[in-house]
């Protein structure tokens, strides 16, 4: 049976934990538990073929940015996250997280863009917590226009909390390697659902 490892990366709180917690418990999780390497294994099919999948939640403080690219080796697919509500996050897709993939991890590997926090984006709190730093939450285009520029395989949005989006996330993460691209290189177009 064909083994596929799927990591996930983006910055510290954007909910990368709370995502890989909610679909492995289907249901989120009441206590945080900051984590350098999770782990889970499990036996899944996808467009009817079974595979193992090993998925890896990482930790995005820059402390660990020597440690993270230890779990890049053998990748078959990146879940690069990063929250709805933080436009710091979504600037780190270009200038952290797309980068570091491209330079430890295989070139051959897929990977998914992800707004997580979905359920908060259209909170008049955190608008209004946005709106008086001069900010706003990040709205779909401006995902699917990340997607095209870095050449992700696909853009999705979810949240861990109703668990919306959330199984979508790690079954299109599988089908991008049990059904990939013809040619994936870096740059490449993305698939918008």
């Amino acid at each position: 049976m064909k083994s596929i490892k799927l990591v996930i990366i983006g910055d510290n709180s954007v909910g990368k934990t709370c995502l890989f917690t909610s679909y492995v418990e289907r249901k989120f999780p009441t206590d945080y538990v900051p984590n350098v390497f999770g782990g889970y294994t499990a036996t899944k099919t996808v467009d009817g073929k079974p595979f193992t999948l090993g998925i890896w939640d990482t930790a995005g403080q820059p402390e660990y940015d020597r440690l993270r690219p230890l779990a890049y080796p053998q990748t078959d697919v990146y879940l690069i996250c990063f929250s709805l509500l933080s436009p710091e996050s979504y600037d780190h897709v270009r200038t952290k997280w797309y980068p570091e993939i491209s330079h430890f991890g295989p070139s051959t590997a897929a990977f998914l863009l992800i707004g997580t926090k979905l359920d908060l984006r259209d909170s008049s709190a955190i608008i209004d917590e946005l709106r008086n730093r001069h900010m706003a939450p990040i709205q779909y285009q401006q995902g699917v226009a990340m997607c095209r520029d870095i050449g992700a395989d696909m853009y999705l949005e979810c949240s861990a909390l109703t668990l919306q989006g959330v199984d979508v996330v790690f079954e299109e993460g599988m089908r991008a390697v049990v059904n990939p691209r013809s040619t994936r290189k870096r740059k490449n177009t993305c698939i918008i659902l």
